[in-house]
């Protein structure tokens, strides 16, 4: 979505400035939650870097499995 290799965006590097926009964000979350992810659009955007982003998919991926257990 942004144009470049993904292992050439720094895990701390700021996506909206790196031309990532918020529709772009909003197609992320869209496609994640269809897949059974349940990834929130706001907080995607309160910190767009990739660790940030890693943080967040990682924990409602723990919810949703502790959810389904």
């Amino acid at each position: 979505m942004l144009g470049v290799q993904p292992d050439t965006v720094p895990a701390d590097a700021h996506l909206v400035h790196l031309g990532l926009g918020s529709l772009e964000m909003m197609r992320l979350v869209t496609r994640w939650r269809r897949q059974g992810l349940p990834a929130e659009f706001a907080e995607l955007a309160a910190a767009p870097t990739l660790d940030a982003w890693h943080r967040h998919l990682t924990d409602a991926w723990h919810a949703r499995e502790a959810e389904v257990a």
